[in-house]
This record gives C-alpha cells, structure tokens and sequence, in this order.
C-alpha cells in the first residue's frame, strides 16, 4: 500500500511518521515551504518529500490519501482524486486506526480549545497516561507512533471531522454549533451542522455525548437524529436530564458513580461561557473516574488559554484583552458579553461569510469605537457603518493598537476579539495575538 499526504505541517508530518512505522510506501507533498523542523523528522525516518509543488502522478497513484485539515475538497486535486475513488482520510482517522487507547473529542463553533485543555490539565494533575492531540498538542499520529498513552484529549474542527469515517470517540464533547467556516461549506449552515455531528458517529451504548442542552441547533439536530451513546447534557438551569447544572450558586454534576459539587466562585475560568465549559470537563472526567478532589483542584488552578479572553496589561488606565482566537461572530459575542467597561473592538481579517447581526445589540451598548483591521472592511463598514460613532481603518496591528490608545479614555477596555481569520495579514490567530500584545507592551 502507498500513502500520499498533502501538507508538511504537524499533522501531515506525523501522520508520515506513522505511516511509515506501519510499513507503507509513503510520499509527502505540500505546495508551501516545509518548516525546517518538520523537514529533519521526515529525513530522520526517510520519508519521500517535496516542497512547493505537487507531483500529480506521485499523488495519483497512492491507496489512500491523507490531507491537511486546511485544504478544502473543491481543491483540484481532491476532486480528482475523489473522482478516480481514492480514499482522502484526515490525520486523526488514520491515527485511530493504530491504538486502543480511550478517545476524548471536543468540537463546537466556541469553547474547543478551553475545554480540551481544561480535560487535558484535569487528567494530567489526576495521574492518568494522557496525551494532547487535534488543533492543540502534538500530532496524534506522531504520539500515536511514538507514545504509548492510555488516554487522548482531542480537539476536532469540522474539517478534521469532515475527513473522518471509522473514527469513535469514546467520549464526545459538542459545546455549542454558531455559523462558522461556511464559505467552506456551500454556505449552507446545514452542510457545518453534519460536520459537527459527525463527532457522535460510531458510537455506540457503552460511550458518552457529553452537550450544551439548551443550543437551539444541537436540540433541533438530537430530535432527527437517533444517537446510541449514553447522554450527558449540560445547563445552567436542570432538567431531569441535565447531568451538570448550577444551583445556589452551585456547580453540581451528577453522573451514575458520582455526584460532585463546588462553589462557582472557585472556578478559575469566570464567565457564563467559561461556566459550560467547566461543566463539560467536569463531565468528561467524571466519566473517566478522576476522584473528586482532583477535579476540583484542576478546576480551581486552570490558567486559561493563550488568545483567549487573555489580559495583556493596563496602559494609563485601560485594560488591553487578547481575544485574537475569536476567528468567528459568535466567539466575539461571549467576548462583549463578559466586557463590564466601554469597550474599544478591533474587528477584521478574511470574511468566513459573518452576520454581524448576532453582536450589533452589544455593540451599541458596550462599544465605544471600532478599529477595522484588514486588507478589505466592506462588509464591516456596510454593516456598522452609523451605528458607531467612532470608525477607523487600518492595515496593520501597530496601527490597530495606536488607534486603540488614541481612541480608549481611562476606565475603557480595548479588545481584540477580531470575528475572522486571521490569513489576510497574518500567519494564523496566535501570529495575530502575539503581534497584538508586543504592540500593547510597548505603548
């Protein structure tokens, strides 16, 4: 058997790694520079590779091809190869394969990196063989083929999903489903809707869908769809299925072997969004049997993740937040929803297809100007245009900050909660929040 790969990023490379390790014939091909890093693993276990081309005939003729997550299926060479009946897998399918260990899986449109970290801190501080895989950690196929680990905690995206058929989670984690990524998907919200469910395929009665009750999606999707696994819902306010809950202020989680309890006062991450995804790490490793006190003692300590909600620092007394990791509308909503000052919003990047309908009502009343930040704000100013008094465009993160200190008066908070990919003039998100805090620190 011959396996191609396209993209010599993480999960390509890893996935090479294990490819070769089960013995194939292995060939990876990205249409970018590879990174030096990623070029050392592939000569280290003698990996066939190429850099700034594909070779259509080397691809073509492969059993089975494994792509990155970022290249869509209206790509050229997917439709060929779909067209001639080649199999195109995802990283994470193909990892699945090769171990026995127990799977964690966390999707949802906000809140995936939070909660897979959360479950990943509650495990590692509980004592068990974890490891840390999907959007986040390392390369599953490369721990897969390197480690030896009892559990993983995996984030999954739509497109990882989209690449997955024989995959299970052993226990899958849905937070919420907002419009995301559909110029991906036709856009046609019911097309990303699949995608997420696709989380819960496989399943079976011994295994656990851990979700947000009250997501109008999520409830509209289970009343279709006839999911094996045991449920465990969770809300704010309980139901006689909800299995996490709050009451008097309260965090209780009750599953068939437990029954937790811990003032909301001590969680670490605060906030109403925060709150569920506490509610849905809890869950997870109740399942898994981590002992009370553990939980409670992660749930306490967890220190956030980076880009997310993140302080950078006070300057003459206003807060500057990074939220770079809000690539979507929804993101931002939670973002402006915690704000307790005037805000000053830097928006902007690489239009997924956004109804900023969704944020305007908090807009009005948390913003008090906003900052565009991208190579094209149409959309933005057709949008906000004379709602805001305040408008500026710029093309770069130092004039987004300067902008920002110019327009922010003492007691304000400047958040960078964009609402859009990052690719316009940027590396990625965490390129966009790092650049952001620089510019912070050295007003």
């Amino acid at each position: 058997m011959r396996i191609a790969i396209l993209g010599g990023g993480e999960s390509g490379v890893g996935a090479a790694v294990l490819a070769k390790k089960q013995g194939f014939e292995v060939f990876l091909s990205d249409l970018s520079e590879i990174k030096p890093q990623y070029k050392t693993m592939l000569d280290k276990y003698e990996i066939q590779w190429e850099e700034k081309q594909h070779t259509e005939e080397k691809i073509l003729n492969a059993t089975e091809v494994i792509k990155s997550p970022g290249i869509p299926d209206k790509a050229p060479l997917i439709k060929k190869l779909h067209a001639q009946g080649t199999p195109v897998i995802s990283e994470i399918e193909f990892a699945g394969r090769y171990t026995n260990a127990k799977m964690i899986c966390i999707t949802g449109s906000n809140g995936k990196t939070t909660t897979t970290m959360l479950v990943y801190h509650i495990l590692k501080n509980a004592g068990l063989n974890v490891g840390l895989a999907g959007n986040v950690g390392n390369s599953l196929a490369l721990q897969v083929a390197t480690e030896k680990f009892d559990y993983y905690v995996v984030e999954l995206s739509s497109f990882q999903l989209d690449g997955m058929t024989g995959f299970k989670a052993d226990i899958a984690i849905l937070l919420n489903i907002t419009p995301d990524h559909l110029d991906r998907y036709d856009y046609n919200f019911q097309n990303y809707v699949d995608s997420k469910f696709r989380i819960t395929q496989n399943q079976t009665g011994e295994d656990a869908f851990i979700f947000w009750e009250n997501d109008p999606v999520i409830k509209a999707e289970l009343a279709k769809r006839n999911i094996q696994s045991a449920m465990y819902p969770f809300a704010i306010e309980r139901t006689e299925k909800t299995k996490a809950f709050i009451e008097k202020n309260e965090l209780i989680i009750k599953t068939l072997k437990n029954l937790f309890t811990m003032p909301t006062t001590e969680l670490a991450l605060q906030g109403l969004h925060n709150t569920y995804n506490s509610m849905a790490a809890g869950l997870a490793a109740s399942i898994v049997d981590v002992k009370k006190d553990a939980i409670r003692q992660s749930l306490q300590d967890f220190q956030g993740v980076e880009h997310r909600l993140e302080y950078v620092a006070t300057v003459r007394n206003v807060r500057y937040i990074n939220d770079s990791k809000a690539t979507n509308v929804n993101s931002c909503w939670y973002a402006l929803q915690s704000m307790k000052t005037p805000t000053v919003l830097i928006l902007g990047g690489t239009d997924k297809g956004n109804d900023y309908s969704e944020i305007e009502e908090l807009v009005r009343e948390k913003v008090t100007g906003l900052i565009f930040m991208g190579l094209d704000n149409s959309a933005l100013h057709k949008f906000f245009d004379g709602k805001v008094e305040k408008i500026v465009d710029v093309q770069s993160m130092e004039d987004a900050v300067n902008a920002a200190y110019n327009m922010a008066t003492a007691g304000d908070t400047v958040l960078l909660s964009p609402c859009c990919a990052s690719f316009d003039l940027f590396e990625n998100y965490e390129d966009r929040g790092r650049q952001f805090k620089n510019c912070v620190r050295n007003l």
